[in-house]
Order: structure tokens, then sequence, then C-alpha cells
């Protein structure tokens, strides 16, 4: 079985959904924003044998987590705590309880990950995956990740205010910021970085942003062309303007990315990077749990179909 750690609220898995209906694949989505209040979870160990069973329920259907193949970890929801439970504390604590017993079982089940939590969240990890990305052989925008007024303003007058751009380490639906261009007039406000760590980077003007999906071995990209758009700075902010186009990538780019989510420990990975005008592949970041959806209605790149088919390649593997 494939179990996908989703919610119906995700296109994304709506997406691979249709694909795995469209093989016949049977999978079964688990929202943790449904536990404990509609599923309950009994892990139990035969203390003198090695039998052991993950048994996830609703009170009508069992099913034993163990049996699955592949687990798609895809936004995973936040458990929902039963309401009887008022205090703040013991809320917290409910939630803590609830995440102790999931990690645990989530580092024991025998399947194929797509990706593993642990690593997906290493993996989001900027300051580490520049890092693997430099050893991997990858170019990057020269960067200074600091709470340090000094060194932030080092780092400005070394390249000008504008030709810096800076941006958070992470965002929620809640708190999302795009990546900006420092301007002239924020330069005095650099002392307030002593507040929280910000990630200040060379800005590399011009040319085109990729976005390349990264499955397994295969790799689609999409070239979006914001140039002449409203905000070039972040292509995020103005996709409904700019043109995308599929993009082939040259063979040893193809093979240092690749040798990248090997060393990463991912097998899916949204990866943003930007072509100079001079023709420099820049690497910018990678989203482990990235959105595609985007490239593939405007290229009609086969990304749902390419994620649905590993996961039946790999659960059809844990049956032999």
């Amino acid at each position: 079985m494939i179990l996908i750690v989703s919610s119906l609220n995700d296109g994304h898995y709506l997406a691979v959904l249709e694909s795995l209906k469209s093989y016949n694949a049977e999978s079964f989505l688990l929202d943790l924003s449904e536990f404990p209040q509609k599923y309950h979870l009994s892990i139990s160990f035969e203390g003198r044998a090695v039998g052991r069973q993950y048994i996830l329920t609703d009170g009508k259907d069992r099913i034993d987590l163990g049996d699955c193949g592949v687990v798609w970890w895809r936004r995973p929801q936040h458990f929902n705590i039963h309401d009887e439970i008022a205090s703040a504390t013991d809320r917290n604590f409910a939630v803590v309880e609830a995440a102790s017993a999931w990690s645990g079982l989530w580092l024991s089940l025998d399947a194929f990950w797509i990706n593993h939590p642990t690593l997906e969240e290493e993996g989001a990890r900027k300051v580490y995956q520049l890092r693997k990305a430099q050893e991997t052989g990858l170019k990057i925008p020269d960067t200074c990740i600091t709470s340090s007024p000094a060194d932030a303003a080092a780092f400005i007058k070394k390249h000008g205010s504008g030709n810096v751009i800076y941006k958070a380490f992470a965002g929620t639906e809640r708190e999302w910021r795009e990546t900006r261009l420092l301007k002239e007039n924020e330069v005095d406000l650099i002392d307030s970085v002593k507040y929280a760590p910000v990630i200040f980077q060379e800005f590399i003007p011009g040319g085109v942003d990729l976005r390349i999906t990264v499955i397994g071995d295969e790799i689609y990209t999409g070239a979006i062309y914001s140039e002449h758009a409203s905000y070039k700075v972040d292509f995020r902010m103005v996709m409904d303007e700019a043109e995308i186009k599929p993009f082939e990538l040259p063979p040893v780019l193809k093979a240092i990315l690749l040798e990248y989510m090997r060393r990463l420990g991912l097998v899916y990975g949204a990866i943003d990077m930007r072509l100079t005008p001079e023709g420099e592949y820049i690497f910018l970041e990678i989203n482990p749990s990235g959105q595609w959806l985007f490239v593939e209605l405007a290229t009609g790149q086969p990304i749902s179909d390419a994620l649905a088919r590993l996961m039946i390649s790999q659960d059809a593997q844990a049956r032999t």
C-alpha cells in the first residue's frame, strides 16, 4: 500500500492521486489533523519475538502501517487535540506526546520514503543546503547569514545596497515573506538584524529563473522568464505575469544535481536556480516539499505522473 501523509486541501496530492487511480494503484491518505480525534494509533511489540504492529484505526477499519511499501510525506498537517483538554500546558503536553509516538513510528517503518521527515527537515535548512551545494560543485551567490549588524554592513558595503537581497529562513501560510532587494533607505535599519539572523546574498541580475523538479532519477525543468515582469527578485510574486517554458539542462549539471540530492538523502526536491546572461547556472535553494503544479500546467511536463509512477514501482519492489 502507498501511504500519503497530506490532506485533501493540497492540490498536489490530488493531482498525484488522479495518476495513481489511472494505474489502479492502492493508496491511503493520512491527514494528521484527524489525530487523535478520528484516528487511534496502537504500536505493539512481542516481547520475546520479532513481531510488531503499527495499527491505525478509526474504530471501523484497521490498517497496519507496517504493510506500507511507500510513504509520501507531503506537507503533513498539525495534530488536532481533543477540545476536552482546556489547559494550554496540557494541550502542549498532548502534542509533544503525539509527536514523539509518530516520530518513533516514522523511524521504524521499512518503507521507501518521499522524503523521510528527518532528511526532509535537514534538507530544508538553508545553511546546510548551501554547504552541500558548494561541496557538490554547484555555484552559489556570495552569502552572509548573520545576526551581527557590523558583518551585515560589511557585506552590504562589499556589494552595494542595490546588489544585495535578503530573505527569511522559512515561512508559513500566515508568515510568508518574499525575497527582497535591499533598498538604500533600508540600510539605516541594519541594526535590527541583532534581533534575529538574516540571510543576505549577492543579487544575481537578469537571466532566467529555473524551477527544477527532481523525482528519483528524473528531472523536469521549467524556465521562468520574469525579467520583464513587475518584480524581478522573486518569481513567485509574478507567476501570473511570467512566461514559463520547458527547459533542458546540460547533462553535466543534471548529474551534479542528482549527486546533490543523493548527498541530502532526498528523493524529491524543487530546486531554484538562475541562469545568468553569461551562461552561468547559480544555485539559489532547494525546497524538499516545493510546488511543481504551476510548471506542469504551463509546460505540460508529466511531473505528477512521474511521482505516481515512482511510488508504484517502489511499492511493487516492496511486495517482492
